[in-house]
């Protein structure tokens, strides 16, 4: 063999060689990243689904993904409006989640799974208003605010429903309240941004715990009930204008210093922000309770096996429970988790939901009737 032949020779084995320890390396690194996020080199099963859009952050937080990824599930999730979610197409999904039980009953009708929904967690409305909003609506007997041991101000109070209502009746603007005057951003008729009833989960249940208070603690079980409150209905919603979909679009707004200073929102969205250490973003925000309320019971529909895992899942494990609460949200069947998780933040979260009546929800028939009569 020549020195040509040797040198190509020797150059051939040094390349088989190297490629070999190259292979060893990715495959060594492949089932050490693996071994790392808990998955035991298991393929994960991918679940896809549709959920509200307030449990948007919950999936697409990395120690969630990591979690589910210990369990074997990766999920793919679209956001949707819980009332929107029967109307569209759910070939290929393995779930639906909405923010509420009415929009899964009509949901569940689509599963072939014999297993029931799941509620792994809930959260009760709440309305988030501006400093001096609050002030002013405390002056003139629409709220009740409570000392915050801390400040001088105000940080958490009770919305009272029945004189709100009555306001909304009379059209009462911010100029014929006493103390509004000189406040700018204090102008026009008073009211609470909700979202769009027909497609929305926190926008119907406003409904529902509005129409119960003004037909005297009745909840609505027919078109001659709906009547008896449409005109109020209708004065809560189309003095909005334009509505949108989600509940995480007003909130941002809101944070931003944008917008109504008056908004419905999830306790779970303003819990999130004080737990993730944003602070910072709380401004002059009030958190009101109103004295009747609807919790919003996140409902998890499973339309295949995977999808029933999954809501088992979110029940039971103790640390996707943990990362639930982290986001705000209240686990079924258990206070304590939620209370040791804001125990630093009750100037602004009523763990207990002190003096805070549930209203009953009506059907999904009946508060979609409510819905579409509200709008017009």
């Amino acid at each position: 063999m020549g020195f040509r032949e040797h040198s190509a020779y020797v150059r051939r084995i040094v390349g088989i060689v190297l490629a070999v320890l190259l292979i060893g390396g990715v495959a060594a690194a492949v089932v050490a990243g693996r071994d790392s996020d808990g998955s035991s080199g298991t393929a994960a099963t991918t679940v896809r689904g549709v959920i509200g859009s307030e449990k948007a952050e919950f999936f697409a937080d990395p120690e969630t993904v990591k979690a589910l990824a210990a369990r074997g599930l990766t999920v793919r999730a679209e956001t949707s409006g819980s009332w929107a979610m029967d109307q569209l197409s759910l070939d290929g999904q393995d779930f639906t989640f909405p923010g509420s039980k009415a929009p899964a009953d009509e949901l569940r009708r689509r599963s072939a799974v014999e297993a029931g929904p799941l509620r792994p967690f809930y959260s009760p409305l709440v309305v988030v208003a501006h400093r001096n909003a609050a002030e002013v609506l405390a002056a003139n007997g629409l709220v009740r605010l409570k000392a915050n041991g801390t400040s001088k101000f105000a940080t958490r109070g009770t919305l009272l429903m029945g004189p709100y209502l009555k306001a909304a009746e009379a059209d009462r603007t911010w100029q014929q309240l006493e103390g509004a005057s000189g406040q700018a951003e204090l102008s026009g008729t008073v009211f609470i941004t909700s979202t769009d009833p027909v497609s929305s989960n926190s926008g119907a249940l406003y409904l529902a715990a509005a129409s119960y208070v003004a037909d005297g603690g009745r909840v609505a079980t027919d078109t001659a009930a709906v009547d008896r409150t449409a005109g109020l209905m209708r004065k809560l919603v189309q003095v909005q204008g334009a509505q949108q979909t989600s509940s995480d679009a007003p909130f941002r707004d809101f944070i931003s210093g944008v917008g109504n200073p008056l908004v419905l929102v999830y306790e779970s969205q303003v819990a999130s922000l004080l737990t993730h250490s944003r602070r910072q973003e709380i401004g002059d925000l009030v958190v009101l309770y109103p004295d009747t309320t609807v919790s919003s019971d996140h409902t998890l529909v499973p339309l295949t096996a995977a999808g029933q895992r999954l809501g088992e899942l979110l029940s039971t494990d103790p640390r996707l429970r943990e990362l639930a609460v982290r986001h705000g949200f209240r686990p079924q069947g258990a206070p304590a988790e939620f209370t040791a998780a804001t125990a630093d933040h009750t100037d602004y979260i009523d763990q207990g939901l002190t003096g805070v009546r549930q209203a009953p929800v009506p059907t999904a028939e009946v508060l979609r009737t409510m819905a579409r009569r509200a709008r017009g």
